[in-house]
């Protein structure tokens, strides 16, 4: 296995709220139902921090839908990120097996890290 790409994200989680709290829309456009569910904003902002890292981690390729990636809790706690759609396609396309993510938030800041494997 090698490693096809890195991406980190780093959210300001106050700036993540006022964001939020000017444009409610926001959350709805980037996160599903089942990611914004119950989650307080330091893991609101974590999870968007995960799509940056993700489309990063891709090179920042045009057409990516929000949705076509959503991280998600394995039963041991460990996030996970499942793809569909455009952000499949983007990782097939460039031979992606294995897609490993690391969360993170601490001190006012949500942090994400992608590391893309063939």
């Amino acid at each position: 296995m090698a490693v096809v790409g890195i991406g980190v994200d780093v959210v300001d989680v106050a700036r993540f709220v006022d964001v939020v709290e000017r444009s409610p829309g926001l959350v709805p456009r980037v996160l599903t139902d089942e990611e914004a569910r119950g989650r307080r904003p330091p893991s609101l902002a974590a999870r968007f921090a995960a799509k940056e890292a993700l489309a990063k981690a891709l090179g920042a390729p045009r057409g990516l839908r929000w949705h076509d990636a959503q991280v998600r809790q394995e039963p041991d706690g460990r996030p996970v990120l499942t793809t569909t759609g455009t952000v499949a396609a983007a990782l097939a396309a460039r031979g992606v097996s294995q897609v490993h993510l690391s969360l993170t938030h601490d001190g006012g800041v949500s942090v994400a890290m992608v590391v893309l494997e063939s």
